[in-house]
């Protein structure tokens, strides 16, 4: 019996795990989503999921979050994408050590997809820009998707 794992989505995306881990210019990004079914109403075609993510800067500069970019992919394909000012209503900033962590909600219109992004940071001291990524993880009911 196939596991479903070789199955991919019609934007060409591979499967993933509901949880993510990405470092880029010494920032640590890590997602973890849950499905919620006490705010879900499949019927009406809303599926919502929480979304914990936790910023940790491991690198030796103070760095604030900017903006974020989110790009999410449902079941069947459809794009949306997000941008806007920091994270829930804030713009962290992050000395040397220092973690951020936050938990935030998406609505697909199906069961399943796959979210992913990047946040715009700077450095606090410099004022370089860069971007660090938010690897893909999936968002899914239970049992739908392994």
């Amino acid at each position: 019996m196939s596991s479903g794992r070789s199955m991919s989505w019609s934007s060409g995306e591979s499967l993933h795990a509901s949880s993510s881990e990405a470092v880029t210019h010494n920032v640590r990004v890590e997602a973890e989503s849950r499905y919620v079914p006490s705010e879900s109403q499949p019927f009406e075609q809303e599926w919502v999921f929480h979304y914990t993510i936790r910023i940790t800067n491991e690198g030796d500069e103070t760095v604030k979050l900017l903006s974020r970019h989110w790009i999410a992919t449902d079941a069947n394909g459809q794009v949306e994408e997000v941008k806007g000012p920091g994270v829930v209503g804030e713009q962290p900033v992050l000395a040397a050590g220092e973690a951020f962590q936050y938990t935030s909600r998406w609505i697909l219109k199906t069961p399943s997809g796959v979210l992913r992004g990047a946040y715009q940071m700077m450095t606090t001291e410099a004022a370089v820009h860069f971007d660090i990524e938010i690897a893909p993880f999936a968002l899914h009911e239970p049992y739908t998707v392994h």
